[in-house]
This record gives C-alpha cells, sequence and structure tokens, in this order.
C-alpha cells in the first residue's frame, strides 16, 4: 500500500505520517524549507517556510534544532533573520539572537523562562510560537493541537492529523471497528429508533466492510456519505499550518479552552465536522442520497506560497490554480477507486469552495457536482475574476483544465454562510431582537472603501468598484483630501474606520450595506446576525440560500447603476414591509449561524477537560432553531423530490423519506 492511499475505497486504519511515502510509509520525504540558495540569497528567495537553522523536511517546518537548549522550539520566518528598521534582510541570518550562549546573552533556542523573568535578558520579538500546538512566551506549554472533532476523543491529535487508538477509524476516529461495544459508539451512530436496517463497519483484520447484523437503526434521509480519502486532500494539509491560525475556526490555549477564530474561511471546517457527527451519515454508500467529497481547500490555497515542495511555479504562481488541481486529484482518486461517481456523472456529488471566488476555479471534470460556496456568482454580469489578489485569479487557468463553466448555477449549486465568530454577546445583548425604534441608523457600511481612502485598498476595482461609488456618493467619514460624499446625511454612516463597537453600530441600523470584496465578503452575515436588514449591491450575485429562500421577504436589492437613489429607494419601504422584514429576520437568523459547530465543541470541553466557557453557556441557552448545518440538510431534502439536475431526468417518485416541516423551498 502507498502511503496515504488506501488498499480499498475504504476507512483508513493507517497512521497519517505527514512527510512519509512509499509502502507502509516508511520512506522520508524530503520537503526542503529553502528555495535554491544562491550568491546573493544563501538561503534562497523569501518562502514562507524559509530556515537558517534546523529544518524539519518531513512538515519543511524549522526549528532551532540539536546543539540548543530547546531543539523543539520553532524558528519561523523573521525569527531567523536580522533587521534593518521594520524590513527583514533575508539573506542575512541573526545567529546572534537565535543561537546565542553566554552568561549575557542567550539567543531564542538558549534562553530559558527564568532568564527573562529576572529582566537582565530580552528575547527578539519576531520569535514567537506560530506553529500550533505550543503556548507560552518561549512555546514552553505543550497545549491542545487543532484536530478534526478533536479526534473524537479517540485518538491523539498531532497538530492535524489523528493518531487513532486500536479499534477506531476515519480522519477524526469516530468509525468504530466490531472491537468496540456499541456502548462506546459515538452518538450519530446509535441512532436506534423504528425500523430495523443492517449497518456497514470496518473489520479491524483487512480493513475491509463487514455486515454488522445487530445494528438496528432507522435512516433519516437524506443520507450522507463522507469519502475517507487519503490524507494529502485534508489532514495533512492542516499539519503543514506555518501559521496555526490558517484556515481552523478554533484553537486552544495553554489551558487547553478553546477559543474561536476569525477565519473567514472557517464554515469548511465547521461543516465537515458536523457531518461526520450527523446521523444524516452513512458508513455504507450503496444506501446514501449524496456523497459529500471533504477536500480542505482553504487550507491549501492559504498555504500555496509557503514552501518550495508544492511547486507553484507549475501553475504559473497562482493559488488558484494548484488548488484546481487539487480538488482535480480527489476526483481522480473516487472514480477511479469508488464504484459511486460513475453511476451518476457525479451529480450527486457535493464539494466546497470556500475561497473568495467559490467554485470559479472548480476542474471541468467535478462541474456536474453540487458546489457549496460563498461566492454565487452566476456570471451574468461578470463573467471574468474580480479578485485584485492576482495569485487567485482563475481568468488566465487554461480552458483545458477549467472548462468553460460559469462560477455558481443556482439550479444545482448552494450559497453557505461564511463563519463568523461566536461571540456570546451576541446571545446575550439579542441583537437580532431589537427594534425598529432602537435602530436610529437608515444605513450603515464601514470597511475598507478603496485608494481615496488612508489605508485604502489601491487597486481601482477592488470590490468591482462598488465600495468606491458608495462611498463618494454617501461617505461619511473624509478622504485623504478631506472630501465627503456628494449626499452626505446624517442618519447614513459609510465610513472606513474601524469602530470598537461594530456590533453595537449594526444593530442600531435598520439597512446594511452587502457589498463585495476581493470576492465574497461576510456583509450578509454581520447584517442577519445583528438583525439589520441586508442592502444587496451586486448585480448578478446570489447570496447564502438565496435560491432558496424566498430574499425579498428580508432584503432590500439595488441595482449598483442605482446606488445614487439609496437612501430615496431605503426610505421609500413603508412601515409594513420594514416590520416584515424584521420579523422574518427574527425567525431565520440563526440558518446563518453554525450553531452545531459550536455546540459540539461546548460538549467536547465539558466531556474531556470539565470546562464550561461563557461562550458555552451562552450559546447553550439559544432556542433549538434551524441553523446554517440544519438548513443545508433541508435543502438536500428537497433535492431528493424535486432536483432535475441530480436525477438528470424528469422529476420521479423516490422512495419515503422523513422530511422536515418547514422544509425551504
Amino acid at each position: 500500500m502507498e502511503c496515504g492511499l488506501l488498499a480499498l475505497p475504504l476507512l483508513r486504519s493507517f497512521s497519517n505520517h505527514f512527510g512519509r511515502g512509499g509502502p507502509s510509509c516508511k520512506n522520508v520525504l524530503n520537503l526542503q524549507c529553502n528555495l535554491k540558495a544562491s550568491e546573493d540569497s544563501p538561503y534562497g528567495k523569501w518562502v514562507v517556510s524559509i530556515c537558517p537553522a534546523y529544518c524539519d523536511k518531513t512538515k519543511a517546518m524549522c526549528f532551532c534544532g540539536n546543539g540548543t537548549k530547546y531543539p523543539d522550539r520553532p524558528v519561523a520566518e523573521s525569527c531567523g533573520f536580522e533587521l534593518k528598521g521594520n524590513l527583514v534582510d533575508w539573506a542575512k541570518a541573526d545567529f546572534q539572537n537565535i543561537f546565542a550562549n553566554e552568561d549575557t546573552k542567550k539567543g531564542w533556542c538558549n534562553i530559558d523562562v527564568t532568564d527573562l523573568i529576572d529582566g537582565h535578558m530580552q528575547v527578539k520579538e519576531q520569535c514567537d510560537c506560530k506553529y500550533d500546538c505550543t503556548a507560552g512566551r518561549f512555546c514552553e506549554i505543550a497545549i491542545q493541537c487543532f484536530c478534526i472533532n478533536q479526534c473524537s476523543g479517540n485518538g491523539i491529535c498531532n497538530g492535524g492529523s489523528c493518531q487513532c487508538r486500536k479499534g477506531w477509524y476515519g480522519i477524526d476516529c469516530s468509525v468504530p471497528s466490531p472491537l468496540i461495544a456499541k456502548t462506546d459508539w459515538p452518538e450519530w451512530l446509535r441512532r436506534e429508533e423504528a425500523l430495523p436496517v443492517s449497518e456497514f463497519v470496518p473489520s479491524d483484520a483487512n480493513r475491509t466492510y463487514t455486515r454488522s447484523k445487530s445494528v438496528q437503526f432507522q435512516k433519516r434521509h437524506p443520507l450522507i456519505y463522507i469519502y475517507d480519502l487519503p490524507p494529502e486532500f485534508n489532514s495533512h494539509l492542516l499539519e503543514g499550518r506555518h501559521w496555526r491560525y490558517e484556515c481552523v475556526n478554533r484553537l486552544y490555549d495553554q489551558e487547553n479552552t478553546t477559543f474561536w477564530t476569525s477565519q473567514l474561511y472557517g464554515a469548511e471546517i465547521a461543516l465537515y465536522e458536523s457531518l461526520l457527527n450527523s446521523p444524516h451519515r452513512t458508513l455504507n454508500g450503496e444506501e446514501a442520497d449524496f456523497f459529500y467529497v471533504p477536500v480542505l481547500g482553504a487550507c491549501l490555497i492559504a498555504r500555496a506560497d509557503e514552501t518550495p515542495h508544492l511547486n507553484m511555479k507549475n501553475f504559473m504562481g497562482l493559488r488558484s490554480y494548484i488548488t484546481l488541481d487539487l480538488f482535480r486529484q480527489a476526483y481522480f482518486h473516487i472514480s477511479q477507486s469508488y464504484p459511486f461517481w460513475n453511476r451518476t456523472a457525479g451529480r450527486d456529488h457535493i464539494w466546497f469552495f470556500s475561497w473568495d471566488e467559490g467554485a470559479c476555479y472548480a476542474p471541468k471534470e467535478i462541474w456536474n457536482s453540487m458546489m457549496l460556496v460563498h461566492w454565487g456568482n452566476t456570471n451574468a454580469k461578470y463573467n471574468y475574476s474580480t479578485t485584485c489578489y492576482l495569485a487567485d485569479s482563475w481568468n488566465a487557468i487554461p480552458i483545458t483544465d477549467r472548462g468553460d463553466h460559469v462560477c455558481f448555477n443556482p439550479q444545482k449549486d448552494l450559497v453557505m454562510p461564511a463563519w463568523k465568530l461566536p461571540d456570546p454577546d451576541l446571545v446575550t445583548k439579542r441583537y437580532w431582537e431589537r427594534t425598529k425604534a432602537q435602530r436610529k441608523i437608515l444605513f450603515y457600511f464601514n470597511g475598507n472603501l478603496g485608494n481615496a481612502y488612508e489605508y485604502g485598498r489601491p487597486e481601482e476595482n477592488y470590490s468591482m468598484g462598488l465600495r468606491q461609488k458608495l462611498a463618494k456618493v454617501f461617505g461619511s467619514s473624509p478622504t485623504k483630501d478631506g472630501l465627503l460624499g456628494r449626499q452626505v446625511t446624517q442618519d447614513v454612516i459609510v465610513t472606513n474606520r474601524r469602530s470598537n463597537h461594530y456590533s453595537e453600530e449594526l444593530a442600531s441600523s435598520k439597512f446594511c450595506g452587502v457589498l463585495p470584496g476581493d470576492g465574497w465578503s461576510g456583509r450578509m452575515e454581520d447584517s442577519i446576525l445583528h438583525g439589520c436588514i441586508p442592502v444587496i449591491i451586486q448585480d448578478g450575485i446570489q447570496l447564502p440560500y438565496e435560491n432558496v429562500l424566498e430574499y425579498r421577504d428580508f432584503t432590500v436589492r439595488i441595482e449598483e447603476e442605482k446606488i445614487p437613489q439609496l437612501v430615496q429607494i431605503l426610505r421609500a419601504i413603508n412601515e409594513t414591509e420594514l416590520d416584515m422584514m424584521f420579523t422574518v429576520i427574527k425567525s431565520i437568523w440563526q440558518r446563518f449561524f453554525y450553531r452545531d459547530s459550536v455546540l459540539k465543541e461546548a460538549q467536547r470541553q465539558k466531556k474531556y477537560f470539565n470546562k464550561s466557557s461563557h461562550w458555552a453557556s451562552a450559546f447553550s441557552t439559544l432556542e433549538k432553531e434551524e441553523d446554517a448545518l440544519s438548513t443545508f440538510l433541508q435543502v438536500l431534502h428537497y433535492k431528493l423530490y424535486n432536483d432535475r439536475w441530480r436525477l438528470g431526468s424528469p422529476k420521479q417518485q423516490l422512495k419515503k423519506a422523513f422530511l422536515p416541516e418547514d422544509c425551504p423551498v
């Protein structure tokens, strides 16, 4: 068996050895930290993994190494190089600040905590714990690393990869073998209801499925089969993070207490973990209604230019292109190793593209599938890449690889809400319940407004120029030239100034602007979670659930050319319509929030560490309404009966399935 590949298209029981390959993962790979050296650049040109100390070539990460007091202490990026003012000289290693070991001066790799406490020594500010799994000023405290579902309590987390205990399988060690007593099975698998249905479980002996006759369940449709992909598509990308905040929605402090991140692409992790824990999950692909392909694309695109071995040059220097190739390799794997893809040409398969421009760069081979995105660009107006970050542009990707598909097809795809920080104030202050009378601001938008403002984005086409147009008319903060908008109005706030009271200002506004950034932005979610009516200004681009919810009941769409009439349009909305919109938002706001992910983590903290943080207590008091996960499942329910694209034929009678009462149409 090749390392990272399965003997059969089933569940892995092998260890996910990052940086290893060959039969039984015995061969250590040579993942260099540095690019090719030259006379002017002895450590090669800058790359995130650049290293003047010891390079761990199984991870392409830089550490102090043997001969130092603390060989496992990270020497990440500028820590190891000389500074010239605020600039780093990547050609000159700062050996004095790294390796010094004298009585009067100790470098980062030899200094003790007591040396700092005594006050007679200092440590370089740029040296810190960028990698996961350690905390403290000197990375001296071992902490809980991030892993998918924290290995379900059935394994050891190694910075992104789970080492499962005997008898447990899967990326999160949540699938038991016949060795495990049924009483110890995870809750999602103990679905004891009315109808007896046999289930497949992996045999511990030969990694093949055996039918367990003792398992009796009533299956709740839709049944979702989650591919157990080789680790290079998920856990290795997590383990290879050079900055621990990349692509994850939570981390742990030195007390092993959860703290949530504001990672924009955290929905990819949140949904994946929730599906792995869902009673809608099935281990039997033969009975599945849908197939989820868990490629962590955001984890690759976030670090595509971090290390030499990712070979960006082979992909024209485009992060979008190398990520396309990752998804295509996953397609090759599942289509060749499993029987399910070819049955429907992938029409019942689901992929998540959480990056700025969503599935615009999806490979042509998988376009029949359902795409989950944050960017619902139908290409009706913008049929080209709109990002100003050139490495993410898909314009230059050859049509032979990308094909000529649109970015978003409302007939088959779905825009999912973006991840938002689980702020307990959201619950304790109940922003979504603020009355109309409490909302004194007519219209509110706070964000980057372009190059006319201090620290503004310099590109003219940032946000497709829409934020700039809005600011020219209604800007309430002065530009670099001291100018305000042409129609500046007292109860209209359009500002670039960061606010420490952002949530309070959103919750004090009747209408809130939803405009793009480099692709999608999270302003729709900000608006809904604070009970503010979204004003959508982006032609031809759909927002979360727009093809399944009745958007006219709780949003206002204004055509881009009508930006100068914005205030006039909003003031013309009568009180009855306003009351209806606020009422609808109160009833649906949790659909834009990943409550299931938050509560599952609260349960883990309580079970494993007997902790109950403020956020856990707050969100546990929420009324149980439909959240992002349950809304997604409801959409799949609807597709079981009504999705002609998925069926590949006119509507036909399907087998009877459980259907929620308020399934959106």
